[in-house]
């Protein structure tokens, strides 16, 4: 029998070359799995056949958050080490939560220097290298930032990536994320326009994506994660027309896990979306009965990670793995800048 609740069940094996270093160009000539749940059939299509699969009628769901520039380098003022910070999560003005390296360097009340315009204090020390920073800076924080900044591609991504934009989904409009939505990667103008003219609404929610979502679950139950959390808003106007798409018959197609998450956070028992924003720690896993996702569309994943276990739960674990075979076999890319999927 199939233990959920283990860690180990949502391995797999994946070749190094398969993990993408840059992007496909242009963004929709991605490979495209389609999974089948009713009858259990693959299609290998591009991504700009996605709208074959849409219905006038449907909703596509996209999530709106922008990426920060948000990963910096200085130096500490008393002994000039270098020191990298990951911005995370943003506490009010000044204050945020983020990732150090290396933790072990600093100390609450050191003073990290980026630019004669951007320093920081620790002001505080958590664990997995996750620190209470504040910052001082002379100026507009958000220009001091695209000016300094650089774009916190994950750590599997080695390449240095030539064009900021395109590590943003073509809709991003709200800041706040330290990590894209990358099923939203691979729409274009073009391919969206198309979906719109077709019938299909795009219905846009925000989550902002917190760099946890890389990080490992590291107990052998997965009972035992702790959860990141992140910041979700749906409107009332948009909550409105996702209960008439489904009350007309449509349905309702998630754009990435982050608006699985959204959806899934503001549903109550019935399937009804209900407005509302605030922080979001919902963890998906099977057996989870979905209430107002049908269709997905997302990325391929890293193994034994919260997001793999989000796509299990609505797929089916055996299907899933099932899946990730045959992309490797097929040899698809994976992860951020990776080949997607589409399971209705």
């Amino acid at each position: 029998m199939i233990d959920y609740t283990k860690k180990s069940t949502y391995n797999y094996n994946l070749p190094q070359e398969l993990i993408a270093q840059k992007p496909i160009e242009p963004r929709d000539n991605s490979r495209l799995l389609v999974f089948n749940r009713t009858n259990k059939n693959i299609l290998h299509k591009k991504f700009y056949n996605v709208i074959d699969f849409l219905n006038p009628g449907d909703a596509l769901v996209i999530n709106n958050s922008k990426v920060l520039p948000a990963r910096l380098y200085g130096k500490k003022e008393d002994t000039s080490a270098k020191i990298e910070i990951l911005l995370q999560k943003r506490i009010d003005l000044k204050t945020w939560n983020v990732i150090a390296r290396p933790f072990k360097r600093l100390k609450v009340g050191n003073i990290v220097i980026f630019s004669d315009k951007l320093k920081c204090i620790i002001k505080e020390k958590y664990e997995y290298g996750e620190c209470k920073i504040e910052f001082i800076y002379s100026g507009h924080f958000e220009e001091i930032l695209s000016e300094i900044g650089e774009m916190p591609l994950p750590p599997y991504i080695k390449e240095k990536l030539k064009n900021k934009d395109r590590y943003q989904t073509i809709y991003a409009k709200v800041d706040g994320s330290s990590a894209a939505p990358t099923a939203g990667l691979h729409f274009t103008p073009e391919l969206l326009e198309k979906i719109k003219n077709k019938g299909i609404k795009v219905v846009e929610v925000l989550l902002h994506v917190g760099l946890g979502t890389f990080r490992p679950v590291k107990e052998e139950s997965i009972l035992n994660h702790d959860m990141h959390s992140e910041y979700y808003k749906l409107s009332e106007e948009n909550a409105e027309i996702l209960n008439d798409v489904r009350k007309n018959g449509g349905k309702i197609v998630a754009v990435g896990t982050t608006s699985v998450r959204v959806l899934e956070t503001c549903a109550n028992e019935d399937g009804q979306l209900v407005a509302g924003f605030g922080e979001t720690k919902i963890f998906i896993y099977p057996p989870y009965k979905f209430k107002a996702v049908d269709h997905l569309i997302t990325n391929f994943h890293l193994p034994e990670s919260t997001l793999i276990m989000l796509v299990s739960a609505f797929c089916g674990l055996e299907n899933t793995m099932e899946i990730y075979k045959t992309a490797v076999q097929e040899k698809y890319r994976f992860f951020s800048f990776g080949d997607a999927m589409l399971i209705i």
